[in-house]
């Protein structure tokens, strides 16, 4: 069997939830399977309505024409983003690189076979919006039972361009910081800097939008997913193929759909010739940077049990460039918020936000405590730090304390970390908004116990869905059902209380909602650190 085929089915074996649910004597285990694929069911559930509710409104509108290029343009986006969040903790930095670097592979073998599998891992977020837009689209557009074929075959090359483009950002990133002493924090910032421009590079198109800057055509949204094809070659290729057969055909319906295959797979035998090259030397410089640090005698500081647990996770947090660029871009993001509402002003980020509608800013003033709690209880550090022990929990368990202090400590370091944050970018807003000096310290107290209850919650989630047998951090970070369950409610509330504080805000006075709204956050974040200490006492 070739060398390829065998390493990614090993890959896969191990990761698998069925290969663990047919195994596995644990019934525990096998529940939280259950509960996982569940969780993953619902989620793939919401983006099939979110790519049919797109494509039926379209199609009302005689947009039918654009769902193929809007596909292609949301699945290209997704893969780009998920690849380039992933890429560091599979490609690079990945705990059995040792063991995988000593079997009879070629380094861009290695390299190669685990962007298939992270390939593989993300196919099913990219087919449920294609399927769901496939099938609106056929309804308008009456297409022949070969079209879907083909649709259906191009979705799977279709992402291939994006991951490879996104994987190799990530290695030049890697590849850059390398040779840096301080290679991690390095990777940290590149990776962060990256994020801050996709974020900011929204606002950039929409102003050159607004100011008429590009061809007046392009505020219809045909002519954006068409402009867009233009630009991004893989979406006009596929958009062709798909075409063929209907009212509104292609200029290279064939072409189109060779050139999309032929040019994935040229560009990936490129790529990973090129990261081949230095797959090692990065990985090795650094492994070395991460031992290589010289030690200086000096007195040891004490500290309580907490604190030291919760100094642990700050190291564990600046350690691991995933969990950094996963866990604090939140914060980031809520510092760049009040920097940029200081220097514009809140009536002009309103007013850029609404689209100039007529909306009195005094109104909004409730809902900024939410506002920042948006992007500070992203993901809290209690969903994940749990299963993050992983392999090494036998340690923690063996160690001569209560399970209730191992988790205070992993709750107070995430409230050392969301809390000033959150305090920052409330004074930000709330200067700029000229909010009288009672409401700001309402506020203050509103913020610091909306983070107390994303510590809570995340906690309850990290210690219920706790994962230890995984084989690299990502499916933690990012992948677990402990993360999924605490984010999906969580902003989704957050954006309800959001428009409740807005709607209230006018028929009450604003001193006397904060307190309601206090009192109310106050309960549920007790009530999860109650049910987080009892979950911690039964392990």
């Amino acid at each position: 069997m070739n060398k390829n085929i065998i390493l990614l089915k090993t890959l896969i074996s191990s990761t698998s939830r069925f290969n663990i649910y047919r195994y596995t004597k644990d019934k525990k285990k096998k529940k939280k399977v259950v509960g996982a694929v569940i969780g993953m069911a619902c989620m793939y559930a919401m983006l099939i309505g979110y790519g049919a509710s797109i494509s039926i409104g379209y199609g009302k509108y005689g947009l039918t024409g654009s769902i193929p290029p809007m596909c292609a343009m949301v699945i290209s986006i997704l893969a780009f983003v998920f690849t380039f969040f992933k890429t560091n903790g599979y490609l690079f930095n990945f705990r059995e690189y040792d063991m995988l670097m000593s079997l009879p592979f070629e380094a861009r073998t290695v390299a190669g076979c685990k962007f298939l599998y992270m390939y593989i891992k993300s196919m099913p977020w990219y087919l449920c919006i294609s399927v769901a837009m496939m099938a609106v689209y056929g309804k308008y557009a009456h297409i022949p039972v070969y079209t879907y074929i083909l649709w259906l075959i191009l979705t799977f090359i279709l992402p291939v361009i994006p991951m490879l483009f996104a994987s190799f950002l990530g290695f030049i990133i890697a590849r850059v910081s390398s040779g840096f002493k301080h290679g991690k924090i390095a990777q940290m910032i590149l990776t962060m800097a990256f994020i801050i421009f996709c974020f900011s590079i929204r606002f950039i198109i929409e102003d050159m939008f607004r100011n008429e800057k590009v061809e007046a055509t392009l505020n219809s949204i045909s002519d954006k997913t068409d402009s867009a094809a233009k630009m991004y070659l893989p979406i006009k290729w596929f958009t062709d193929a798909v075409r063929l057969g209907t009212d509104m055909p292609g200029t290279g319906a064939v072409s189109g759909a060779l050139l999309l295959a032929g040019v994935s797979l040229m560009l990936f035998f490129a790529v990973f010739f090129i990261v081949g090259r230095s797959y090692r030397n990065i990985n090795s410089a650094m492994a070395s940077h991460a031992v290589g640090k010289k030690y200086k005698m000096s007195s040891m500081k004490k500290r309580s049990i907490v604190q030291a647990i919760a100094f642990k996770e700050f190291k564990r947090l600046t350690g691991s460039v995933t969990y950094m660029t996963n866990i604090a871009v939140g914060e980031i993001l809520a510092v760049l918020l009040g920097i940029i509402i200081l220097i514009l002003g809140f009536e002009k980020i309103v007013v850029t936000v609404t689209q100039g509608a007529p909306i009195d800013t005094a109104i909004l003033q409730p809902a900024i405590p939410f506002i920042g709690y948006f992007f500070i209880g992203m993901v809290a550090s209690t969903a994940c730090s749990p299963s993050l022990e992983g392999k090494n929990y036998w340690i923690v368990a063996s160690l001569p304390i209560e399970k209730k202090t191992l988790y205070r400590g992993k709750m107070l370091f995430n409230m050392y970390l969301t809390a000033p944050f959150m305090i920052f970018v409330i004074l930000c807003m709330c200067i700029s908004a000229k909010v009288p000096v009672g409401d700001v310290i309402l506020y203050l107290i509103l913020g610091v116990v909306l983070c107390g209850f994303s510590t809570a919650w995340g906690c309850v989630c990290g210690i219920k869905h706790m994962r230890l047998d995984w084989e690299n951090e990502i499916e933690v970070i990012k992948q677990s059902s402990a993360v999924a369950i605490y984010m999906f409610p969580n902003m989704f509330v957050c954006m309800g209380l959001i428009v409740l504080s807005v709607v209230l805000g006018m028929h009450m006075s604003n001193v006397l909602l904060t307190l309601i709204l206090i009192t109310v956050a106050a309960a549920l974040t007790w009530l999860s650190y109650i049910r987080a200490m009892s979950l911690a006492a039964k392990q």
